[in-house]
Parts: C-alpha cells; sequence; structure tokens
C-alpha cells in the first residue's frame, strides 16, 4: 500500500506528511526504509500519532545503527535476535500500539516478531498500517501480527501465548480508571510468564496524578529511568523511557 511517487507531501525532519489522505512516512535510517502511517485523528486519541512513540521509534533506529551506546543494550543485549539472519527472532507485544508505528518499527529495526495489541474498535487501522508496512518489515526479517487486547482481561492476554520476551507501550498512563487493568496485564505478562520480561514504555508526563500509577507499580516491579529526552521548546520536561522488570530480576 504505497503511495504515489506524485503526492502532496510536506516534509518535516525525518517525518514525511501527505496532507490529504492523512498517511505519514517516516524515514528509518538504519534501514534506508520508509513506513507509512494512517491517522484518523477525529475517531479519537488511539488514531493519532504521539511524541512519546516516536521516541521509541528513534530509539529502535538508534539501536540498530550502534547498538554498544543505545539505552536498549541492556535489555536486547540478553536477545539473540538482531536482524534478518537471526535464527531466533524476539518475540515482542506492544500495548496500546494505537497506530501502531512503534510495533512496526520495532519488527524493522529487530527483526522481530511483533503482536500489536489495542481495543477492537482500533484494530481495523492497526491492520492498514501493519499491511501498508508488510514489505518493509519482511525485508528485513520482522512480522507484525494484529490482536485485540483489552487491559485488565487475562483471555485476552493469554491469547497471545506464553511465547513473548518483551513488552512495548508507549503513552499509556492517562486516564486514572485504566491504572488498575494496566498493572494487571504487566502483572500478568511479566510475572506470570518467563522471568526474564520486561517490559519499556515512554512517557510524556502530563498531570500529577501519574506518580499513582508508578507508585503502584514499584510495588511489583523495578522501574528504572533508561532515557530522557530534552524538552520540547515551551515544555519543562521530555519524554521518558522506562524499563519494568520483575522485582529481583538480574539482567
Amino acid at each position: 500500500m504505497a503511495l504515489r511517487e506524485d503526492d502532496d507531501d510536506v516534509n518535516i525532519g525525518e517525518k514525511v506528511v501527505d496532507v490529504e489522505s492523512e498517511l505519514q512516512k517516516y524515514r528509518i535510517n538504519s534501514i534506508e526504509s520508509t513506513v507509512v502511517i494512517r491517522q484518523l485523528p477525529t475517531q479519537g486519541i488511539a488514531f493519532k500519532l504521539w511524541i512519546p512513540a516516536t521516541t521509541l521509534v528513534t530509539l529502535l533506529d538508534n539501536y540498530r545503527r550502534d547498538p554498544n551506546i543505545s539505552p536498549l543494550n541492556r535489555t536486547f543485549s540478553s536477545f539473540q535476535s538482531d536482524g534478518s539472519d537471526s535464527s531466533s527472532p524476539i518475540n515482542i507485544v506492544e500495548l496500546g500500539s494505537g497506530t501502531g508505528i512503534v510495533g512496526i518499527a520495532a519488527a524493522a529495526t529487530l527483526g522481530a516478531n511483533v503482536t500489536v495489541t489495542d481495543l477492537p474498535n482500533v484494530i481495523e487501522n492497526l491492520k492498514f498500517n501493519a499491511d501498508a508496512n508488510a514489505q518493509v518489515v519482511a525485508k528485513f526479517g520482522g512480522k507484525v501480527h494484529v490482536a485485540s487486547l483489552r487491559w485488565g482481561e487475562i483471555d485476552d492476554v493469554e491469547s497471545l501465548g506464553q511465547n513473548v520476551d518483551l513488552i512495548l507501550a508507549s503513552d499509556v498512563v492517562y486516564h486514572v480508571h485504566l491504572y488498575e487493568p494496566l498493572l494487571k496485564t504487566l502483572r500478568f505478562l511479566l510475572l506470570e510468564g518467563s522471568s526474564e520480561r520486561v517490559f519499556l514504555m515512554a512517557h510524556l508526563k502530563r498531570w500529577k496524578k501519574e506518580s499513582i500509577f508508578f507508585k503502584k507499580a514499584r510495588r511489583f516491579f523495578d522501574v528504572d529511568v533508561i532515557h530522557c529526552d530534552d524538552p520540547q521548546e515551551g515544555a519543562r520536561i521530555g519524554v521518558v523511557v522506562y524499563r519494568f522488570a520483575p522485582k529481583n530480576q538480574n539482567l
């Protein structure tokens, strides 16, 4: 589902925006390829691209270029997958995928098997974006699967199977009523499965109440900051990337 060469595009750094169709093209330099993402902002927050997602995409891109200086190296060094020639690709689940850009970028840059997940009403657009980038992802040994997952619903989590190495998410801590369902899902994924699983989350703090989520999370997980973006112009803080691991895990 490639864009035509004559599409009306506007360059914004590494992002190319197709004004009329709401398709956006993101250049991933480490693989010299472009991913295509459809936004549908009038349908809700899950259909928009948010800054923390682009932070994770940039980290994944930079990791592929030079793993040794990447803040992701501590986590990824325990996995064998390093691209299309790996016989044991990383198996990743992304929570609250929204447009799916993070999961798609992970599949392409890591040669990983990625399952992008969100609420049932988001799945159609997730599938659109997964299909639009299937050729690029496959070129580098990755695969993207799409699945419905409601936080707090263990049946949904169990349907993913046990073959999960890593969980990703960006900008998923916002509504207070979702803190407990999200934590329930994380407890199941990290505490009931492989002891080596970890959760990487990009987050942009907006409200003081978000500290409630982190306080509760630290009852079950070791939570470390592995990366901080510089604040954007006019902002006091930038995106922070956290690493959640079961307590007493040694990696």
